[in-house]
């Protein structure tokens, strides 16, 4: 149960920009990977790298939201099915400033202990 909190908590403080509170529970040689439509469009392989990409996302939405739908549970993955709700701040993709974003998704949690080792967020 204390990583179902870990994972709360990061979604918590991913909806709030609170950056800090996001990398808390991050190992220093976290691997994270964004794919959307099956195509993988960003790859890190470190903290400092990941506090830099997520400093600069907040930067794109005046809100943002993820909600959490379900868990799957097993060894040292926590999957989680996502709602993702923002309103972008900026003009940004063919997208205009003020658009509303909805997204599905999932997010892959691996843990080594009660640090995140490996984040995958699919879309």
């Amino acid at each position: 149960m204390e990583r179902k909190k870990i994972i709360k908590d990061y979604i918590n403080a991913y909806n709030n920009f609170d950056i800090e509170k996001m990398l808390k529970h991050l190992d220093e040689q976290l691997k994270f990977e964004n794919i959307s439509e099956g195509v993988t469009n960003m790859t890190m392989t470190d903290l400092h790298s990941f506090r830099k990409q997520a400093e600069q996302a907040t930067k794109l939405f005046t809100t943002r939201k993820q909600t959490i739908k379900s868990w799957t549970h097993q060894d040292n993955l926590i999957e989680i099915e996502i709602e993702y709700n923002a309103v972008l701040a900026i003009d940004f993709n063919g997208l205009k400033k003020g658009d509303n974003i909805n997204l599905e998704g999932k997010s892959i949690f691996k843990f080594s202990g009660h640090k995140i080792i490996e984040l995958i967020d699919i879309s």
